[in-house]
């Protein structure tokens, strides 16, 4: 006989009064009850508000804002009707000019508690337009009989179920503003209930929607599609299973979306589900700041690593004389090979490996470079990071989509193996979100004999 499952402590809904004292790394306003640290959404610095709670663990608990009292001068009433219930945002509360600064301060935190380092010196924050500037996208799919309807979107905030939205403002607008008709569409398929998700990929000129289907589709199925897809022109695919199998529905044309960086004369081709940042325009800025603070020329020779389809490879080949890029997924390394041809790069060499482990035996890990780049995952770059004594560059930069392990690895670089921060910054690649995306740039002091 199975054991039962504990059940859930009942949570009192009887609203508590509290001043909130600071923000968390993930945008949630913070505060104290009874010594124990409470996080709650929606709410900024020195608000006096009644909150409910929605989670207690032993360590923290959780809570939403039920009345607010005082409101903080940062506060403004979100665009979006669906803030609050949908998911894909937590920062529309506040003002687009404070959202950037606040990150910024969530920064220098991380640096100085994480990484026992100080930021010498900040870059001025890249920003971008605040809505319509998400180009990549996997969105959820549900058929919800009760409702009567398809739901296209993303999940609930704290909540494994879709929220019920009709557009999305974050999203380019060719498809933030379509999702009741995508829902129609949907909605009208035999295979209705057998779509879980649709995969987003908008590139300079094309836009495609790659569906992934539990069940192959009817021939009535397909065509409503296909005239939905010439309609809104978007490139409908199907993806039978994994992100390999996207192809598109038959008699229409394989469209291979592409991106460009006008500042170094580069064009990205692209598979749908392939890593490619979601913000066009930052991501525009960033790769140019790169280029600009390595000050590149021919006689640096470049390592590259977690380098994907090449986003800074490339564009740092066109000034450098040599690079190499390295990257765990053998797709992205393949397609970053294929782009490097495509824009007539013959100085610049890829490798797949992969990088949370011990690479010294490799090849390409025995040569010298005078300087290295780093974007990780979320995780972080700390497995690599001792492959710097071999190395032994002169300025290695940093991008990250994680403030906490960019800080961790910070410390590394700068107590462990004796780097210099010169600079470091944030990034708007995610407005109205808590997300931050960071930069930073170290330097090994020059020997006081030269």
């Amino acid at each position: 006989m199975g054991r039962r499952r504990p059940r859930k402590k009942q949570l009192s809904q009887t609203p508590v009064s509290v001043t909130i004292e600071s923000l968390a790394h993930d945008g949630r306003g913070v505060a104290h009850v009874d010594g124990k640290v409470v996080f709650i959404d929606e709410a900024l610095p020195g608000e006096q508000l009644d909150f409910i709670y929605t989670d207690s663990r032993r360590d923290y608990a959780e809570g939403k804002v039920d009345t607010l009292h005082t409101h903080a001068e940062e506060r403004v009433t979100p665009e979006c009707p669906h803030f609050g219930i949908c998911g894909g945002c937590s920062f529309q509360h506040v003002k687009d000019e404070i959202q950037i600064s606040i990150k910024e301060g969530l920064l220098k935190e991380q640096f100085t508690r994480i990484g026992k380092v100080e930021i010498p010196q900040l870059w001025e924050p890249l920003t971008s337009v605040h809505w319509g500037y998400r180009r990549k996208a996997r969105m959820g799919v549900k058929y919800v009989a009760k409702k009567g309807r398809v739901l296209v979107g993303f999940r609930e905030r704290r909540n494994p179920f879709l929220a019920e939205i009709e557009s999305c403002k974050v999203m380019h607008a060719s498809v933030g503003e379509k999702l009741m008709d995508l829902s129609d569409m949907i909605g009208g398929l035999s295979i209705k209930d057998k779509i879980p998700q649709i995969e987003v990929a908008i590139g300079d000129e094309d836009c495609i929607l790659a569906f992934r289907v539990l069940e192959p589709p009817t021939t009535e199925d397909k065509e409503r599609m296909r005239a939905f897809g010439h309609q809104h022109n978007f490139s409908i695919c199907l993806q039978s299973k994994g992100p390999d199998t996207i192809v598109p529905l038959e008699g229409e044309p394989e469209i291979t979306p592409t991106y460009s960086l006008p500042d170094q004369n580069i064009t990205f081709k692209f598979k749908p589900a392939m890593f490619t940042q979601v913000n066009y325009e930052i991501n525009k800025k960033m790769v140019t700041r790169v280029i600009e603070a390595f000050a590149l020329n021919e006689n640096d020779i470049v390592l590259d690593l977690f380098c994907g389809l090449g986003n800074f490879t490339l564009p740092m080949a066109t000034k450098a004389g040599h690079v190499v890029g390295v990257e765990g997924d053998l797709p992205l390394v393949q397609h970053a090979k294929e782009n490097a041809k495509l824009n007539g790069l013959s100085n610049v060499e890829f490798f797949a490996a992969d990088l949370s482990k011990d690479v010294s035996d490799q090849a390409w890990a025995k040569k010298k470079f005078n300087k290295v780049m780093l974007d990780p995952s979320r995780a972080g770059a700390s497995e690599v990071l001792h492959n710097l004594k071999h190395w032994n560059p002169d300025q290695i930069m940093y991008v990250s989509c994680n403030p906490s392990t960019l800080a961790r690895d910070a410390g590394i670089l700068v107590n462990e193996l004796g780097y210099k921060l010169v600079k470091a910054g944030v990034m708007d690649m995610f407005p109205q979100t808590a997300h931050v995306e960071s930069i930073a740039l170290f330097e090994k002091p020059k020997s006081r004999n030269t």
